[in-house]
């Protein structure tokens, strides 16, 4: 159990029969009346957000996220992975994937986050090398200050990119953001 008092960015806590993670905490101490917490909880399971306030001596049952790694194999009409260790394959539909992997290449290790044995989340790898497969030209003269230009990579997903970045170019990417990092 934690008490609201020990809450933190990042922690998960089980509330109303639900898992949260911290997005935002703020102690409040008024001139009147006892003091509270006033967080920001994010449901893990389908990202809704919600606003909640507590005591600071509530308590609540900490949520144990278990993250294990696994390989991406294939996309058919369903996504295939694989546990390294035990050999152990899931499928998930593209549902319960949604975005997570446009920057993921067949084969590739990715987090899956579980709650209770559930899956409820895919983790790529913080940063990805992939190759550009089709830009457009950058032309001399369009570089007012940094200017972009949309880039397809070799996932499908665009990524925007600076000028001077040619097709068959290989990019590094931020998979948090998907923002362009550097060339490589």
């Amino acid at each position: 159990m934690v008490s609201a008092g020990d809450f933190r960015n990042g922690l998960t806590i089980e509330f109303e029969g639900n898992v949260y993670q911290v997005i935002e905490f703020q102690h409040v101490k008024p001139g009147k009346g006892a003091a509270f917490v006033r967080t920001k909880l994010k449901n893990i399971k389908n990202g809704g957000v919600v606003e909640k306030t507590f005591r600071p001596t509530e308590k609540c049952p900490q949520a144990h996220i278990e993250r294990s790694d696994m390989q991406y194999l294939y996309s058919d009409d369903m996504y295939h992975f694989m546990n390294t260790e035990t050999y152990d394959q899931i499928a998930m539909t593209a549902d319960q994937v949604g975005d997570s992997l446009k920057f993921v290449k067949e084969n590739e290790m990715v987090k899956m986050l579980s709650h209770n044995g559930e899956i409820f989340a895919i983790e790529p790898p913080l940063f990805v090398e992939l190759e550009v497969t089709e830009t457009e030209p950058g032309f001399k003269g369009d570089t007012a200050q940094g200017a972009n230009k949309p880039a397809i990579v070799e996932t499908g997903a665009q990524v925007a990119v600076p000028l001077f970045v040619e097709t068959g170019d290989r990019i590094s990417i931020d998979t948090r953001t998907g923002e362009y990092l550097k060339r490589v």
